[in-house]
């Protein structure tokens, strides 16, 4: 070293110009008084510090250090020496002393703990070396960059020579070269993004892809070489970015390998290749354009790199790839406004006007234009603009626009990350701390600093948006949306909470997932392009829904379900509608939702003009279902093919509830839908009762001369059915003598035929397949109830009714209706229902009777909610039973009003005087409520209750049916309606009416 009474005249104490006031001055007093101390310690560095102060500089470093900076403070303090070698032997002999002091404590024998110390100790005297050189410009930004690149290099290839002898010393690796690890070993670490182009900034994390050549690797140890690799990278990953006393030397990421949710952190040269020819996405051509091999096999790495040069740079751009780069152009900057230039709290990388406008300016022209040129696939940004200037892409007042802006952002990025060695780009909300960062970047005038800044941003957002400019989409409601990349982008997160979104975080990693075609459905390069597109519309019409996230799930789990993704986004994309129906449902529907998932395909009925039309009479869906059950090759295939024609037809009623409850309906929507829902499971049982007797005739052939019937009860009966009604059935023989048998191979008797008949009819009703279920069967109805026997005799059940029934089970046959069978018996027992019907009782005992009824079902599952719709005080089974009870009390003399539609009979219980018009009206009105919301219940909700934690959307659609302003308005309406059932009940059962 030079003598210390030389310090005067050193050139690099002569070079540092500009450097920057103290900004604390607590802070620079604290630093002063610890520097004294720590130099206080050593004679040399005693009288290096008073030789120090005497010169015109080198009181400017250590203020500008002391009162600035609390980490290169501390680096200072730890490293005093290092300011001796920069002070009396200049930058660059000082940084070849970094590496010399490294170069012998990481020899071929050290030890794990020694290489990660030596590491940490160099990282912490090149982050001080190049802040003095940053702050005193003494190297421009590019060198800065450099050296902290080249030392990212040195650490990660030190530690993978050590990794590798350590597998070899374990019995895991034959090294081809002992004395050189790294050499043929098969290990490639590509360097990525700003260390794979050489600017890597102050404070940066380093991003690799690690991959391994199997070919070039002899594996000897006990597992495979896939987990010796694996392991390599996991304790790579330790010794780079574990902190320890001597601190850490860089924050690792492995996440911009091929799609890193499913694949190892580890990956073979095979599967890479695989996956870049039939995977890879545009956004990572871009990435992969700054990819360089920094470490381990070289050769290996840079051939992989070659490999790669077909993948980032077409010849020619397909036209889905521009679109593909136009959409994540327009999801990065949607519309003028959005995310407009702040100062405090702006981040100056990803905000409007920051490093990555340029870096994408960049980008994208690179991806379309390299192919054909390749002086254009310059891997560093200032290149790339030079490059772009001299291809004629650009002017070059906007290539120097755009230098000077990007020297000046990414030279403020580093005054940011120095203060605290934090990897941040986000600019101090606090004025006062503005204030210092400005004063630590040489502008000792705050105004200065804000004016020079902003002009900068503004600078770089005009010729960004010059660029990307698009039509506006006047109605596009969502901010940046950028899903690129392996972490969430800061923007894209605020935008999503602005669309509604809660757990943001988790949205943007699943919509990653998507793009790397993790599900079936997105696999295809083609399927992501047109998804790309979608990204904002998609998001928008699952924001707009009262539970995004849940919506957002659920439409997740269709997107894992579906096949196949392209024709369906293409379908989305040719019509928004069909999406904000899916939305719409993923955000209201849960149950719909869930058929929707298990058959995606019902969606394209939704495109037909007839889908919101009313269903074709009952005769013609018979037709159309008995055409398709003609293909059928077995009876499995019949079950099948039922489930598939009943699920459209259901799920096309359901988007018809849903629409009307959107756009009014004078009749109401599920009541409107009754009808069609209790025709589809007519026609359903009429079909699968001769497919049934057809399959169980191979076996046991028939009851000769026998016939069969089915009785519908409950809301099948009356012609109310709602999405999600169970079939309430009995069923009714007829022989012509008794103890016939049937004309089979194996003959049984026609009892034990008829009763074996209903189980495989009620099977193959009820049972799961892969197209579903059809529906519930409860035969809990029929005569002796869950004791009886499963099928009766048509006398045995006139019998059971004329000697036996109790009153509340002629109440319930007051909504008996004959559905299917065999046409004489179907007659036969439409008119022994109608015999019993009109039977004449005894009007006190039907009154005490169904009294006594409503009381103990009032005791078991009564409820004072008025949201619990069936069995609140006055709700729907209150007003069943009151319908019932005059139908059974004034049938006999008015046989009209017999209907088994409860709503029907009451206009007649009108007409016929029965009722008080007033009163009947009422009770109509009543009944259209309870139904509509009901319906739409088990519709959207399924067995669920109606309560405060429902979907937003639901609340208000279930306000809508019921003609109300809002959720809290419909709780009250429902009470009222309860009071009124209530009361009426009671008058009519009581004798009296209900006191107030």
């Amino acid at each position: 070293m030079q003598d210390i009474a030389e310090i005067k005249k050193i050139p690099f104490a002569d070079v540092m110009a500009d450097l920057p006031s103290p900004g604390d001055p607590e802070l620079l007093a604290v630093g002063l008084q610890s520097w004294q101390e720590v130099t206080a310690t050593d004679p040399e560095l005693a009288a290096f510090a008073k030789q120090l102060e005497g010169t015109e500089t080198g009181p400017q470093i250590l203020t500008s250090v002391f009162g600035n900076s609390p980490f290169l403070s501390s680096c200072l303090l730890m490293e005093p020496h290092l300011l001796r070698h920069l002070v009396e032997d200049g930058a660059d002999r000082t940084l070849q002393w970094i590496y010399n002091a490294l170069q012998a404590d990481c020899h071929l024998e050290a030890e794990r703990d020694a290489v990660m110390a030596a590491l940490r100790v160099a990282k912490r005297r090149i982050a001080l070396l190049t802040a003095l050189c940053d702050m005193g410009k003494v190297w421009e930004l590019m060198k800065i960059t450099g050296v902290l690149s080249t030392f990212a290099d040195t650490a990660v290839d030190f530690c993978c020579r050590h990794l590798l002898k350590t597998a070899s010393d374990k019995g895991e690796l034959v090294l081809p070269h002992p004395d050189d690890p790294r050499r043929d070993s098969g290990l490639i670490i590509i360097g990525m993004g700003k260390l794979g182009a050489r600017e890597l900034n102050y404070s940066s994390d380093i991003d690799l892809i690690v991959l391994f050549d199997a070919a070039k690797t002899s594996y000897t140890g006990r597992r495979s070489v896939q987990d010796c690799f694996v392991k390599i990278a996991r304790n790579l990953v330790t010794m780079m970015q574990e902190r320890t006393r001597d601190g850490y030397v860089f924050r690792t990421d492995l996440r911009l390998r091929p799609d890193p949710g499913a694949t190892p952190i580890a990956l073979s040269v095979g599967a890479a290749h695989v996956y870049y020819e039939s995977q890879g996405q545009n956004w990572e051509r871009a990435a992969m354009i700054k990819a360089r091999a920094i470490a381990g096999d070289l050769k290996a790495g840079r051939e992989f790199v070659t490999f790669l040069t077909p993948f980032i740079w077409r010849k020619s751009m397909d036209f889905a790839a521009i679109e593909d780069i136009q959409a994540i152009k327009s999801q990065i900057h949607t519309h003028k406004g959005f995310s407009k230039i702040s100062l405090e709290g702006h981040n100056i990388k990803i905000g409007r006007g920051g490093i990555r406008e340029i870096e994408f300016f960049c980008q994208t022209q690179q991806l379309i234009e390299g192919g054909r040129n390749p002086l254009l696939r310059e891997v560093t940004t200032l290149g790339t603009l030079s490059q772009l200037a001299a291809a004629g892409k650009i002017d070059a007042t906007v290539r120097e626009e755009l230098q000077e802006a990007y020297i000046y952002l990414r030279e403020l990025e580093h005054r940011l990350q120095m203060t605290h060695d934090e990897q941040t780009q986000l600019l101090p909300e606090d004025p006062e701390e503005f204030r210092k960062l400005g004063v630590f970047f040489g502008y000792d005038e705050a105004e200065a600093f804000r004016k020079e800044l902003r002009t900068t941003l503004e600078t770089v957002q005009g010729h960004y948006d010059a660029l990307f400019a698009f039509e506006e989409t006047p109605d596009r409601k969502a901010g940046r949306l950028v899903f690129t990349g392996a972490e969430d982008d800061p923007e894209t997160l605020k935008s999503l909470a602005e669309l509604g979104f809660e757990n943001t975080s988790a949205v943007s990693q699943t919509v990653r997932e998507w793009h790397h075609g993790r599900y079936r459905s997105t696999r295809n390069v083609r399927t992501q392009q047109i998804l790309t597109a979608l990204m904002p519309q998609i998001l928008e019409s699952l924001g707009d829904t009262s539970n995004p996230d849940a919506a957002f799930t659920r439409f997740d789990v269709f997107l894992q379900k579906l096949p196949a993704g392209v024709q369906l986004f293409t379908m989305f994309k040719a019509h928004p509608s069909l999406l904000k129906l899916l939305a719409k449902i993923m955000g209201m529907a849960p149950e719909l939702a869930e058929t929707l998932s298990g058959n995606p395909m019902l969606l394209d009925g939704v495109l037909d003009t007839e889908f919101m039309a009313p269903l074709p009479p009952r005769d013609f869906l018979a037709a159309d279902l008995e055409l398709i059950l003609s293909t059928a090759r077995d009876f499995q295939d019949v079950l099948d093919y039922t489930r598939r024609w009943a699920n459209d037809r259901k799920f096309r009623l359901g988007v018809q509830i849903l629409d009307n409850v959107d756009h009014g309906s004078g009749l109401g929507a599920t009541v409107a839908a009754g009808p069609a829902f209790s025709d589809l499971c007519e026609v359903i049982l009429d079909a699968m009762l001769v497919k049934v007797r057809e399959e169980f005739a191979t076996a046991h052939g028939v009851v000769p001369g026998g016939e069969f019937a089915v009785i519908a009860m409950g809301k099948l009966g009356s012609r109310q059915m709602t999405p999600a009604s169970d079939a309430d059935l009995i069923f009714v023989f007829e022989t012509p003598e008794d103890g016939m048998m049937t004309d089979g191979k194996k003959p049984i008797s026609a009892g034990l035929y008829y009763t074996r008949f209903c189980q495989r009819l009620i099977n193959a009703l009820s049972v799961h397949t892969g197209e579903g279920k059809l529906y519930e069967v409860d035969m809990r109805l029929r005569p002796h109830g869950k004791s009886g026997p499963i099928s009766l005799p048509i006398e045995s059940i006139r019998k059971y009714y004329e000697d036996e029934a109790w009153t509340w089970e002629h109440l319930a046959l007051t909504r008996a209706r004959v559905v299917a069978g065999d046409a004489a018996l179907c007659e036969k027992t439409e008119k022994m229902l109608r015999e019993i019907a009109l039977t004449r009782r005894d009007s006190e005992k039907i009154r005490k009777d169904t009294l006594d009824m409503r009381t103990r079902v009032l005791k078991q599952h009564g409820s004072d909610n008025p949201l619990a719709i069936k069995h609140a005080v006055g709700g729907l089974m209150d007003l069943e039973f009151l319908c019932q009870y005059l139908r059974l009390k004034h049938g006999p003399d008015h046989p009209d009003i017999l209907d088994p539609n409860s709503m029907d009979s009451l206009k007649v219980m009108k007409s016929e005087g029965i009722l008080a018009p007033d009163v009947a009206d009422r009770l109509v009105e009543i009944l259209r409520l309870y139904l509509n919301i009901s319906g739409l219940k088990q519709l959207c909700l399924g067995g669920r209750k109606i309560d405060e934690t429902i979907p937003l959307a639901l609340k208000n659609a279930l306000a809508a049916a019921a003609e109300v302003d809002n959720f809290d308005e419909l709780a009250k309406k429902l009470k009222s309606a309860q009071d009124d059932i209530d009361r009426l009940l009671h008058a009519h059962l009581a004798g009296k009416k209900k006191k107030e």
